[in-house]
């Protein structure tokens, strides 16, 4: 099975890649491919995943982040949930530090050209093209999928975690990048 086809089946036991023909373990990076599984509960140091918000995000729903990054393809991300809230918009975004505490810990969103003046709320940097956008709707079971491709791979700057939003992204100026409040976050080794 390819790397792509994990993504879609959301299968990591009987998963191989090229970069890795064994099975895939919670979280991982090899040869430009990055992978994680969790399953969201409040945060616990050393978790893959945690749940800031029991509603928007209950304890035992779970995500699963693939990463390909390659100079001359870019970088393709796949994003895949369940158990969440039924028929609910949700932003979710590559974010600089791993997952903490609280939602605030992951940082600001991983922006390829870097915005000088952070808090990043300008279109030209909080772009789905600058930054990896992973906005979902849930279907009536709770499950959500969405991928994201930008022409730029991951250089010696590593984003640390995928966190989910309160809303879909915003692209107004002045709330470019905005999709309210951090409800969760998975670590990934990108």
């Amino acid at each position: 099975m390819s790397a792509v086809a994990l993504a879609s089946t959301g299968t990591a036991t009987a998963a191989t890649t090229a970069a890795d023909p064994a099975a895939v373990g919670p979280a991982e990076s090899r040869g430009g491919v990055a992978f994680a599984h969790g399953t969201f509960a409040p945060y616990v140091d050393g978790a893959t995943a945690a749940t800031y918000d029991l509603e928007g995000v209950p304890a035992g729903a779970r995500a699963s982040v693939l990463s390909l990054s390659s100079g001359p393809v870019g970088t393709v991300t796949k994003f895949t949930v369940s158990g969440l809230q039924p028929n609910r918009q949700y932003g979710a975004h590559v974010h600089e530090n791993p997952c903490g505490p609280t939602g605030d810990d992951a940082g600001p969103h991983f922006q390829h050209a870097q915005d000088p003046n952070p808090p990043s709320t300008d279109p030209e940097y909080a772009n789905p093209d600058n930054e990896v956008w992973l906005d979902f709707t849930t279907t009536a079971h709770g499950s959500g999928f969405a991928a994201s491709h930008v022409d730029w791979s991951y250089g010696d700057r590593r984003p640390a975690s995928v966190v989910i939003h309160e809303h879909h992204t915003s692209t107004e100026p002045g709330e470019a990048g905005d999709a309210g409040s951090r409800l969760a976050c998975i670590n990934v080794h990108f």
